[in-house]
C-alpha cells in the first residue's frame, strides 16, 4: 500500500526546488528552536544536595547531568549483561 506517490519532476525543477533539502532544514530549525526554548524555560537556579556537598546550578545542567548518569548507567548494565551471556555459553 502506498501512501505517498512520487511525482516525476524534470531536471530543472529538481535543481531549483529541492523538497528533501527544505524538509531537512525545517526539521533542523525546529530542533534548534526547541533546544533554545528548553534552555530558556529551565534557567531557574536550584540547590542540589549531594552526599558531601551542595551545588547551586540551573535546572538545565541538572537535567543534563541526570541524562549523562542515566546513559552511563545504561551502558554499564548492557556491558555487564553481554559479559554474563558470553560466560553462560
Amino acid at each position: 500500500m502506498r501512501f505517498f506517490r512520487r511525482t516525476q519532476l524534470d531536471a530543472e525543477t529538481r535543481e531549483e526546488f529541492q523538497p528533501r533539502l527544505w524538509g531537512i532544514l525545517a526539521g533542523l530549525a525546529l530542533i534548534v528552536a526547541y533546544i533554545v526554548a528548553f534552555i530558556i524555560e529551565n534557567d531557574a537556579r536550584v540547590s542540589v544536595h549531594f552526599v558531601l556537598f551542595t551545588a547551586h546550578t540551573s535546572v538545565v545542567w541538572l537535567i543534563l547531568l541526570s541524562l549523562a548518569i542515566g546513559l552511563a548507567g545504561g551502558l554499564l548494565v548492557s556491558q555487564l549483561e553481554r559479559r554474563r551471556r558470553k560466560r553462560g555459553r
